[in-house]
């Protein structure tokens, strides 16, 4: 995303380059995109404030559509909402073609199809996101362009977007910085007996008040291993973790951090001390050029000593603007989907998590995760803070 921005369009400053690259080794000529994420990057952060948090209105849902034509940048569409004639004027929605007329996501197609046979595109390859393109949406476009020919769109995308930005970069950092922050912030707020919904719902607050959109938050306390909010307590002399994403400014800050009331004894230090030891050895490997499957063999050569592998799980993933996304570093892992990059070297600006979970049968869900960017000489870690036992209620009232 720093490549200069074409005189078309100040916002739209992704590697055109790239994308013209990756379309054309995909054999497509034109993008039909329709996921929320895929339309901020293209269109340089735009999202719609009013369907920022849902979609459905009336009787059909909100689906915005960005139309983008290899080597044509001029051409660019995008479909809305009538609404969003307020992001317009105010600077934010910059796109040469708009079209902001839609109520309905039979209408965003029917909107998309019309631009498309305009711009001389009825038989053409075009990419679609289908894990974003309602049945409706779906079926309007087939009827309405029964010349062209859909392929699925998302490798092209994940590849335009697993190398991050220097400004990406620093998105990600604060997101991940914030979510730490939060996380340390509630730990130290509350007293022995709080209930886990109670500590969901004051960390949703403190990543609210930092600027992030508060996703999800899994979180576990004492030696059950449930990590939904509820109304268990979180007791003197138990472990709590807490595993939360929070997005900022469309990029995803995902870390897991421990507490506990007082003193660790001997056993959590070792505990803790160990799952930590896995996610630096895997750090190790990481650099520019690196095989991406390599994260994986120090932390595994490590949990295979230990006297905790049998419940004890390694797992190492793309992070960004979705969790689980490019670089795709393993087919075996908790979300299925192939390992696309296990064999491919690493690149500089690439963005990953890593997370170590001990199901432990005595003292609980013990866990760290963190998100590492890839550089030319290593790696560097975003949101280090709090990776060992942070004290709870040291600020409680």
């Amino acid at each position: 995303m720093d490549a200069a921005p074409h005189a078309d369009t100040k916002a739209m400053a992704f590697d055109r380059a790239k994308l013209d690259r990756l379309m054309d080794e995909a054999g497509l000529d034109a993008l039909v995109l329709t996921s929320k994420h895929n339309i901020q990057y293209l269109t340089g952060g735009y999202r719609f404030f009013f369907f920022d948090a849902m979609d459905a209105i009336g009787v059909s849902r909100y689906l915005p559509v960005l139309i983008y034509v290899k080597e044509r940048p001029g051409d660019t569409t995008y479909v809305g909402n009538p609404m969003e004639s307020y992001e317009q004027e105010t600077g934010a929605l910059d796109v040469p073609v708009v079209e902001a007329k839609s109520w309905s996501s039979i209408t965003s197609a029917e909107l998309a199809a019309a631009q498309l046979r305009k711009l001389g595109l009825a038989a053409a390859r075009i990419g679609v996101e289908m894990a974003f393109l309602p049945a409706d949406a779906w079926l309007t476009l087939q009827k309405a362009l029964p010349e062209a020919r859909f392929a699925e769109a998302l490798v092209p995308m994940e590849r335009l977007r697993a190398v991050k930005s220097s400004q990406e970069l620093a998105l990600l950092r604060e997101a991940s910085e914030k979510v730490v922050a939060s996380m340390q912030a509630v730990i130290a707020g509350h007293k022995p007996g709080v209930t886990k919904r109670a500590l969901v719902e004051a960390l949703k607050r403190e990543e609210i008040g930092r600027g992030l959109a508060f996703d999800y938050c899994l979180i576990t306390a004492g030696r059950s291993f449930n990590r939904a909010p509820s109304d268990q307590t979180w007791n003197e002399g138990e472990v709590l973790s807490i595993d939360s994403g929070g997005n900022y400014r469309g990029y995803i800050g995902d870390v897991c951090r421990m507490g506990l009331f007082g003193e660790p004894d001997g056993e959590l230090v070792d505990l803790l001390g160990e799952v930590d030891a896995i996610q630096m050895a895997a750090r190790e490997p990481i650099r520019a050029g690196a095989r991406g499957g390599d994260i994986f063999a120090p932390a595994l050569a490590l949990l295979e000593r230990s006297k905790h592998r049998g419940y004890t799980h390694f797992m190492a993933h793309g992070m960004g603007m979705v969790s689980h996304e490019a670089p795709r570093l393993t087919g075996k892992g908790s979300v299925p989907y192939p390992g696309y990059d296990e064999n491919l070297p690493l690149q500089a600006g690439m963005v990953v998590s890593i997370e170590t979970t001990m199901l432990h049968p005595g003292r609980g869900y013990i866990k760290l995760e963190d998100t590492v960017a890839v550089t030319p000489q290593g790696c560097v870690g975003f949101g280090d803070g709090g990776r060992g036992w942070n004290r709870g209620g040291v600020n409680a009232r």
